[in-house]
C-alpha cells in the first residue's frame, strides 16, 4: 500500500463508513471510494463488504489492520517531525506524562529546563500509561513519565522517585481531624480508589489483607484526578496518590494513609530510539524533579 492508501484503509477501519472516513480525511466520497477500489485491485482481494450501508471489514482486512495502524502511526509521527523541522523547531522536546506527574513533576522539571534552554520548544502531552508506551514505540514522543515501573518490551524504565498514597476527603468530614487515616477508620465509608488490577490497587489489596480486611472500592478509578468530583460531591473518601496538589482544591483535604504505601515515579524511554541532546537535558530535569518531590513528600505529609 502507498501512504495515501494506508491512510484511507486505517480511517475506514476506524469509522466504518465512507461518509465518516471522507469527512475525517477532508476528501469527497467518490474520491475515497476510488482509492479503496484501486487499493483492492492492487492487493488482489477485497478489504470491505458493504452490508446495509456500512462497510464490514473482511478477514483479510482484520489481519492487516494492526500492522497497518502501527505503520500509519509512524508515518504520522514522521510527518509531524518534518513540519517541526520546517518551522525551525529541531530542538523540540516531546514528552508524555500520566495525569498526576503532569501536575507535579513535569511543572518542576519544566521550570528548570526553561531557565536553562528558553529557545527549545516543549510539547507536553497527558496520556494513560498504555498510550505513553505506544507513543514511545511509534516515535511520537521520546520521553514519558508514569506511576508504574513494571517492565515493558523495548522500553527502558528508570525509577526516579516515589509518592505516598493519601486519603482525600471533604474538609468538613469527621475524619479530617485525624493526623493519619487507615483502613480501620474508613471501613464504614464509601471507598473511592484504584481498580484491583492496577499497581496501587494491588498494593492496597495486600495491605488490607494484612489487617484482615478486604480491599473493595465502591467506585473504581484509573487516574487519581477522577476521584476529585466524587469526593467533592460527597460520594465517599478516596485513597489515591499524593502527587496531585490536593490541598489546592477548595473544600478538599488530604491526610497521610496508614500503612504507608508508595507508588513509583518512573521515566520511560525507547530502547530503540536514542535521545537527542535536548531530550537528555529534559530527562535530567525530570530526574531532579522526581528526587525533589520524594524528599519533600514525607515532610509535607
Amino acid at each position: 500500500m502507498r501512504a495515501r492508501q494506508l491512510e484511507v484503509f486505517c480511517t475506514l477501519m476506524r469509522s466504518g463508513t465512507v461518509t465518516g472516513a471522507a469527512a475525517m480525511l477532508n476528501i469527497s466520497q467518490p474520491a475515497l471510494s476510488q482509492i479503496l477500489l484501486h487499493t483492492e485491485d492492487q492487493l488482489g482481494f477485497k478489504l470491505f463488504d458493504r452490508v446495509r450501508g456500512r462497510l464490514v471489514p473482511t478477514q483479510e482486512a482484520e489481519e492487516l489492520y494492526a500492522q497497518a495502524e502501527h505503520i500509519f502511526g509512524e508515518l504520522d509521527a514522521l510527518r509531524r517531525r518534518t513540519v517541526d523541522m520546517r518551522h525551525g523547531r529541531t530542538g523540540l522536546v516531546r514528552l508524555a506524562a500520566s495525569a498526576p506527574p503532569s501536575m507535579s513533576i513535569v511543572p518542576r522539571a519544566l521550570l528548570a529546563f526553561r531557565e536553562a534552554h528558553p529557545d527549545i520548544v516543549v510539547r507536553s502531552l497527558i496520556a494513560s500509561q498504555a498510550s505513553i508506551i505506544d507513543m514511545l514505540r511509534s516515535g511520537e514522543v521520546s520521553l514519558g513519565i508514569t506511576m508504574n515501573n513494571l517492565p515493558h518490551q523495548g522500553i527502558v524504565t528508570e525509577t526516579v522517585g516515589h509518592a505516598d498514597l493519601v486519603c482525600v476527603l471533604p474538609a468538613q468530614h469527621r475524619l479530617a481531624a485525624l493526623d493519619r487515616i487507615g483502613f480501620a477508620d474508613i471501613k464504614a465509608e464509601t471507598l473511592i480508589s484504584y481498580r484491583a488490577d492496577t499497581l496501587p490497587g494491588r498494593l492496597l489489596a495486600v495491605a488490607a489483607e494484612t489487617e484482615g480486611l478486604a480491599y473493595a472500592p465502591a467506585i473504581e478509578i484509573d487516574l487519581s484526578i477522577t476521584a476529585l468530583p466524587f469526593v467533592r460531591d460527597g460520594l465517599g473518601l478516596a485513597v489515591v496518590d499524593g502527587l496531585l496538589p490536593w490541598e489546592q482544591f477548595n473544600g478538599i483535604v488530604a491526610r497521610p494513609f496508614s500503612p504507608r504505601i508508595e507508588v513509583p515515579i518512573a521515566i520511560v524511554t525507547s530502547k530503540d530510539r536514542p535521545l537527542s541532546a535536548s531530550h537528555e537535558w529534559m530527562r535530567d530535569c525530570l530526574r531532579a524533579a522526581g528526587r525533589d518531590f520524594s524528599r519533600a513528600a514525607p515532610a509535607s505529609g
